[in-house]
């Protein structure tokens, strides 16, 4: 049984606070592919990564679940692609109905929020600084993730190539190999931590709460209050990293619900 959130507890400034976090964090990895349907949007990257290949509930209201499941299970048929649900804590009204289905839960994981300080911690002068990822950007990020497959390396490019919003992309390198990646994306004074990886050789170093520090201090250089993030609910090395960091507020859990 995936785990329920307790979103009828929270006031209406936390649901507000929570609700803007999920836009962003879904404009700061686009799908190049999407389409509405009554208050939920599929979105059809192509490739492993579900969260560009998943139908995600948005604020405000949403047409009758089974309609829309339907709906989306006929596009995901047409494109030979199986059909995965993201159910945020924030719209729980899916997952009775995807328990009835005999819909599994997987990849639970947890949206953390910090306020941004208001002097720079810290920093690390050896981070280099990118407005957009160049090829050598795209090599680190995927030897950080041991990702190797063509399709997964093409979608994740083609993701990137659809932000629109303010972003910086940030490497450091450690003798003469870059060590670990990271980007972030600002959405209505919040800045988006994505794809924050260390090269497996290189980890437990400091390198990726130094590129973070970089980012949040960017950030509030352009009038960020604060930032925000998705970690997977079982990874606890990156939950103390980011704790450390000031990420203690956790918003909401999401899990992706798909059928065997």
């Amino acid at each position: 049984m995936p785990t329920r959130g307790p979103v009828a507890d929270k006031d209406v400034a936390d649901l507000d606070l929570a609700w803007t976090v999920e836009e962003a964090c879904l404009n700061a990895r686009p799908s190049p592919v999407q389409v509405g349907l009554g208050g939920w949007t599929l979105r059809a990257a192509g490739g492993p990564t579900r969260r560009t290949n998943s139908l995600n509930p948005l604020r405000g209201h949403r047409d009758d679940p089974e309609a829309v499941l339907a709906q989306a299970e006929a596009i995901y048929r047409g494109l030979g692609r199986p059909l995965i649900i993201r159910v945020p804590d924030l719209a729980p009204e899916m997952d009775a109905l995807l328990d009835r289905l005999g819909y599994r839960a997987e990849g639970e994981t947890c949206t953390l929020y910090a306020d941004l300080p208001q002097l720079d911690r810290a920093q690390a002068d050896d981070v280099a600084l990118l407005p957009d990822p160049d090829v050598a950007w795209f090599a680190a990020q995927a030897a950080c993730e041991g990702v190797s497959g063509a399709e997964a390396l093409r979608t994740y490019r083609a993701s990137l190539d659809c932000l629109v919003l303010p972003r910086l992309f940030v490497q450091r390198r450690n003798a003469g190999a870059t060590v670990a990646v990271a980007y972030g994306v600002l959405h209505r004074g919040l800045l988006v931590l994505e794809s924050v990886a260390t090269h497996p050789a290189h980890r437990r170093a400091g390198h990726a709460r130094a590129l973070v520090l970089t980012l949040m201090a960017w950030a509030r250089r352009q009038g960020a209050t604060g930032a925000c993030l998705q970690v997977v609910a079982a990874n606890g090395a990156a939950r103390a990293l980011y704790g450390g960091l000031g990420f203690t507020r956790d918003l909401y859990g999401y899990r992706y619900r798909r059928r065997d």
